[in-house]
């Protein structure tokens, strides 16, 4: 009823998640960012938060029990474990800019 919470727990790193559904994840995140036309508002809390990237994944688990009632928990928590690895912010950042500024550009 409230999501798919079997094994949740059981992803303990970035590295549990396989690149496949890092890039869907991330990727719908990008998606949803460009379709409400905050590119430049996203691109530039990315960049200034990115030192502080593990510090906003452990405010995501804490917050991740009252989370639990609204989201499907399993992709919260994926997305909470991605967002600890400055190297998927960078991910983030870069797939929001392609799909922002790629398409216009032409650059693919």
């Amino acid at each position: 009823m409230f999501g798919d919470n079997d094994n949740l727990y059981n992803i303990a790193g970035a590295e549990d998640i396989p690149e496949e559904r890092r890039d869907e994840i991330l990727g719908k995140i990008a998606e949803e960012i460009v379709d409400r036309r905050l590119s430049a508002p996203a691109i530039m809390f990315l960049e200034s938060m990115k030192p502080l990237s593990f510090i906003g994944s452990q405010l995501m688990v804490m917050a991740n029990p009252f989370v639990q009632v609204l989201f499907n928990s399993r992709t919260y928590w994926e997305v909470t474990v991605l967002l600890e690895d400055r190297k998927n912010v960078e991910y983030l950042i870069q797939e929001i800019e392609r799909r922002c500024y790629g398409e216009k550009t032409g650059i693919k």
